[in-house]
C-alpha cells in the first residue's frame, strides 16, 4: 500500500496533501469488503465516466491476476465439463461495485416520474445496505443529485466518501472522508481524480489478491 502511495506522490507531488484522506478512504473500503459489502458510485458528466471506470477496475483484474477459488473451479468442471472448464479459466475474483450512472431506463424513469435530482438517491435506497460504502464524485462537491444520494446513504448506515476539488463544497459537511484535490478548474480536478482512484483500486487489489 505505501509503495503505491509513494509512487503516486512522486508522480503527482501536488497530491501530497491528499494522501492522508486516501489512506482513510482505503480503510473505509477495506472495512466494507471485509464485511462482504459493496461499493456504490455516482457522479455527473466526466465524473459519471469515472464511476464506470472505477467499477471496471474493481470487478475484474486490474494490475494483478485474480484466479477464482480452486474448489469452485472444480465444481464448474464437474457440473458442465468443457463449458465449465472454459468458465473456470476465465472467471476472475471481484470486489463488488455498482455504478449508479449506468441504468439508463431506470434513471430516465426516475427523472420523469419522480425528479431528476433523485436519480441516484432512489438507487441508493434500493441497493444500499448498512456497511456498504458510497463514493460520490463531483468537481464542485455541490452536485445536488449526488448530495441527495449521500444523505440517503448516511441515514441507511452506509459509509460515505467524496472525491472533489479544492473547496470540497457541500461534500465536506456530509462525507465521512472527502478527498479534495488542490485545483479549481474542472478539467484539472478531473485529471487528478484518475490517479487517486487508480491508487485506491490498486491498493484494494493488493490487499485482497496479492499472492
Amino acid at each position: 500500500m505505501e509503495m503505491i502511495l509513494r509512487n503516486l506522490e512522486n508522480k503527482y507531488p501536488e497530491l501530497t496533501k491528499c494522501l492522508d484522506d486516501i489512506r482513510k478512504s482505503f480503510d473505509i473500503l477495506k472495512s466494507t469488503y471485509n464485511l462482504k459489502g459493496k461499493v456504490l458510485l455516482c457522479g455527473n458528466g466526466g465524473s459519471a465516466s469515472d464511476c464506470e471506470h472505477i467499477v471496471g477496475e474493481l470487478m475484474k483484474g486490474f494490475l494483478l491476476e485474480r484466479p477464482i477459488d480452486r474448489s469452485f473451479k472444480t465444481s464448474l468442471l464437474n457440473e458442465f465439463s468443457n463449458d465449465g472448464e472454459f468458465i473456470g479459466n476465465h472467471l476472475q475474483m471481484a470486489l463488488p461495485a455498482i455504478s449508479l450512472v449506468s441504468q439508463t431506463s431506470l434513471i430516465t424513469a426516475i427523472s420523469n416520474d419522480l425528479s431528476p435530482d433523485m436519480v441516484f438517491a432512489q438507487q441508493v435506497f434500493a441497493y444500499g445496505v448498512k456497511g456498504d460504502t458510497i463514493i460520490g464524485i463531483s468537481t464542485s462537491g455541490n452536485s445536488k443529485n449526488v448530495l441527495y444520494a449521500l444523505k440517503t446513504a448516511k441515514v441507511l448506515g452506509l459509509r460515505t466518501i467524496g472525491i472533489t476539488g479544492a473547496s470540497g463544497g457541500s461534500f465536506k459537511d456530509i462525507c465521512d472522508i472527502t478527498i479534495c484535490v488542490p485545483f479549481h478548474r474542472t478539467l484539472e480536478i478531473q485529471e487528478k481524480h484518475v490517479p487517486i482512484y487508480h491508487a485506491l483500486c490498486a491498493m484494494l487489489e493488493e490487499e485482497y489478491f496479492l499472492r
